[in-house]
């Protein structure tokens, strides 16, 4: 896979901590310049913005020029593949534990009969 398709990738955009740090700290707010985002982490305002680039390519940060700033804020459309992936795995998950409940219940009702 190619480095330009690796960052429009939303899953490859959210696996750096960095940068799901960044989606947090947009979400909270309607924008940031970059010198506030660069801020709250401790690395350069380069850095920073090589990550907001990653974000910016898979379509989860939108960038606006503003005088000599740039102000960044979430769009957090892109999310809901990640959401409807994670949604698959949490119906599995609760559907395995309701038969291991009900296992684990027969083995009760089981051994509560021997016991008599």
């Amino acid at each position: 896979m190619n480095n330009n398709h690796q960052e429009r990738d939303v899953y490859v955009a959210i696996a750096d901590p960095t940068r799901r740090k960044l989606i947090r700290l947009l979400a909270e707010v309607d924008e940031l310049p970059l010198h506030e985002l660069t801020a709250q982490f401790d690395m350069g305002r380069t850095a920073v913005s090589k990550h907001l680039a990653i974000l910016k390519d898979a379509g989860l940060v939108l960038a606006r020029k503003e005088g000599r700033e740039t102000r960044y804020r979430l769009n957090a459309a892109p999310l809901k593949e990640i959401q409807d992936w994670v949604s698959f795995y949490e119906g599995f998950w609760k559907e395995r534990i309701a038969k291991l409940h009900l296992l684990l219940e027969e083995k009760n009702e089981t051994r509560c009969i021997i016991r008599f």
